[in-house]
């Protein structure tokens, strides 16, 4: 499953941005599903709307799963930038609490996930938001401040459900910079998660969704492994 970025907000990306790394993956024999989601800025955008379109594009698996040859067993969320959060999100929800509007009730569990450039902890990104996208994200995307809406960004935010026991693999560069990608896999493994970190030097923010680009490659080789990684 494919989740693109563009700061959880209407008019920056869509899934055409990530169709090139889509169909590179289905070129290798990987099934993909590339989806899109209602973002800050469409009607019931932000929470809880994005976060449930996420949950449901997962789940809906199982419905196609029901006439493609599908192996649920091993689903791996791969996502850039914002998307990058809400793979690891997917791989945290069925932890989070049964009554969580964004939960589901039935929440498919997935293999690994990949973060391609985009944070596992959102905390570190408050107030950094506004630099990084151009505006402030997080208080339109949550509805308020982190102390206004608590509850909100502890559901929101995957460091804080650790051990996601699943592998998690993340893409450094410069949103999500090496030192706060080994801050996370450091939290993860320390929990009992196995973490990679993958370092792309001079890579940009767009560059590794690119199969043209010498920086596929590796973000490429993370996905393969992620598909085959033993839980």
């Amino acid at each position: 499953m494919v989740i693109h970025g563009g700061c959880w907000t209407k008019g920056y990306e869509t899934l055409a941005g990530t169709a090139p790394l889509a169909s590179a993956l289905t070129d290798k024999g990987v099934a993909t599903w590339n989806i899109e989601y209602r973002q800050v800025g469409d009607t019931r955008g932000g929470w809880p709307g994005t976060f449930q379109d996420w949950g449901a594009a997962l789940d809906h698996l199982r419905v196609l799963a029901r006439t493609q040859p599908l192996d649920l067993k091993h689903v791996v969320t791969v996502g850039h930038s914002a998307g990058a959060h809400a793979a690891l999100w997917l791989a945290a929800r069925p932890r989070l609490p049964a009554d969580s509007e964004v939960r589901g009730a039935d929440p498919l569990k997935v293999s690994a996930a990949v973060a391609i450039d985009g944070p596992g902890d959102l905390r570190t990104l408050y107030g950094f938001d506004k630099e990084i996208c151009g505006r402030p994200i997080f208080v339109n995307l949550f509805g308020g401040a982190p102390d206004a809406q608590a509850g909100r960004y502890r559901q929101a935010n995957p460091i804080e459900w650790l051990p996601l026991a699943v592998p998690q693999f993340m893409v450094a560069s410069v949103v999500l910079e090496p030192s706060a990608a080994q801050a996370y896999a450091a939290a993860a493994q320390s929990a009992g998660d196995k973490a990679t970190v993958i370092t792309l030097e001079n890579a940009g923010h767009f560059n590794m969704l690119s199969p043209a680009d010498p920086t596929w490659a590796p973000v490429e080789a993370a996905i393969l492994a992620a598909a085959k990684a033993e839980q």
